[in-house]
């Protein structure tokens, strides 16, 4: 089994939740009612997306990274400080 490290963008959508976006895969965006949910669902579809190129006889696209056992990932959070 194969690992690869993708890029994903959250966008909150408002009052319905949030979308998950990994713009190295086309078609690859998935929503949640939290960010936990979404990055779980674009994980889904990913996974579900690699696995038909390799179906396909694709090859997976050159700039995504395969996953090493230590690899260590990286974040960026928002924090609201202050009254709101």
């Amino acid at each position: 089994m194969s690992r690869y490290v993708l890029p994903i963008e959250i966008r909150a959508l408002g009052e319905v939740g949030y979308l998950a976006i990994c713009p190295m895969l086309q078609g690859c965006h998935a929503q949640g009612d939290t960010i936990a949910e979404a990055i779980d669902n674009v994980q889904d579809v990913a996974r579900v997306l690699l696995e038909l190129y390799l179906e396909d006889g694709k090859s997976i696209p050159d700039e995504l990274q395969e996953a090493k056992p230590d690899t260590v990932l990286h974040s960026e959070i928002t924090v609201a400080v202050g009254s709101l």
